[in-house]
């Protein structure tokens, strides 16, 4: 059989972190790679509860749903997003088979081949895949510690016109950095003078470190709306309950969220209706703010540890900063070190981690990596971080 593939196959790529965590199934192998979840805090017994509520609800529970996702969970998000200046209905909200389907939704709708999508300097390395299979020119706007460089946001905005711009503005992937309110309101301020819809991506909001009187509104809150939003807003329960459950959500203006269903009914027809009704039986009968703040504070707990101990290495050239949020920490090597090259040497000696290069539109950034805290316990950190060591004494001269 000759099997004539669509030139877009061309355009997939596999990613680094799905690529690198078939190395780390082997038990040999500690991994600071994926962006995973401590398995030992998933609330088992509550989702457990919670799925046992739904189907005791009868045989109507395993039908089919609606695209749009299961209306007493879309009013659950509703409430949950008040508070955080956010005022919409459950029809300005698509459930999503995680915050992923969610670019890919947005990018399918809005991008023809050859547009112009901005994103930052460095970004989410899975999105840089979706928006490549759409056959998207991506162009890297410069960042600093406030987030987002405006001036140079102004140019590219002037220079390439592009249709879109894709941010995580709270607790970066993968730098951990969360913007200052004046990159916020000034980004606001450009798009919506250039006509550029954002996409801001905010899996990681929950997840917030140190002063706790510091707050980080999102874009869309920000924003005048759900009509008229400049603002297309995603996030995920992958990171605050559990992955598994494949189940994000999506708002904006309803004339969006509407066109984004009609092609979710061509993906997919619906998210898993099971694990929507066990998430909304989660949110009415259990403590799912205290959970978050249960892990919160584990997850602070790891981030210090292995601040601790990146600051105890004896890494000539090697910087980093402490994350504020999130579950990444962001290195950078000196020039002459490939990671890519580093990483296998650091998986014979039992270690892996991803390195920076998969997070650069432009393919800089073969000098960085992105180490994962939140895995490991206190233990494999510390056996990881030996491991390491090793790696890195390799290549860095003294």
């Amino acid at each position: 059989m000759n099997y004539r593939y669509s030139k877009r196959l061309d355009s997939f790529s596999s990613s680094a972190v799905r690529e690198i965590l078939k190395l780390t199934q082997r038990k040999s192998i500690i991994s600071f790679a994926g962006g995973l979840p401590a398995e030992e805090h998933f609330p088992v017994a509550a989702i457990g509860e919670a799925f046992d509520r739904v189907l005791a609800a009868g045989n109507k529970a395993l039908q089919y749903g609606l695209t749009e996702g299961f209306l007493p969970l879309r009013e659950s998000i509703c409430k949950w997003m008040a508070p955080k200046g956010v005022t919409i209905t459950p029809d300005d909200l698509l459930i999503t088979t995680g915050s992923q389907q969610a670019i890919d939704l947005l990018t399918r709708i809005y991008i023809d081949p050859g547009d112009v999508i901005l994103v930052e300097k460095p970004t989410y390395l899975s999105a840089l895949q979706v928006f490549r299979s759409y056959g998207a020119e991506l162009v890297s706007v410069e960042t600093d510690e406030d987030g987002i460089v405006l001036d140079d946001l102004a140019a590219k905005l002037k220079q390439y016109s592009p249709k879109l711009v894709y941010v995580i503005p709270t607790f970066s992937n993968p730098t951990g950095k969360a913007w200052s309110l004046e990159r916020r309101k000034g980004v606001l301020e450009l798009c919506r003078a250039n006509d550029a819809l954002i996409l801001e991506d905010d899996p990681y909001g929950e997840l917030k470190f140190g002063d706790a009187s510091l707050t980080y509104p999102s874009l869309f809150s920000l924003d005048a709306h759900p009509q008229g939003s400049c603002v297309v807003y995603t996030s995920t329960f992958s990171k605050t309950v559990a992955p598994a459950l494949r189940t994000g959500w999506v708002m904006a203006d309803p004339e969006i969220v509407r066109h984004m269903a009609r092609a979710k009914q061509a993906a997919d027809l619906h998210s898993s209706s099971m694990d929507q009704q066990a998430l909304h039986q989660l949110i009415e009968h259990f403590d799912l703010a205290g959970h978050i703040e249960f892990v919160r504070k584990e997850y602070e707990a790891r981030m210090r540890q292995m601040a601790n101990l990146l600051s105890q290495q004896d890494w000539p050239g090697v910087t980093w900063n402490e994350p504020k949020g999130g579950m990444f920490f962001w290195l950078q090597l000196p020039e002459s070190v490939d990671t890519a090259e580093l990483l296998k040497t650091a998986v014979d000696l039992g270690v892996a981690f991803v390195p920076g290069v998969s997070f650069f539109a432009d393919g800089s950034g073969r000098n960085t990596m992105r180490l994962n805290f939140t895995h490991n316990d206190a233990e494999g950190t510390i056996a990881g971080m030996k491991r390491l060591d090793q790696a890195m004494q390799s290549v860095l001269v003294k």
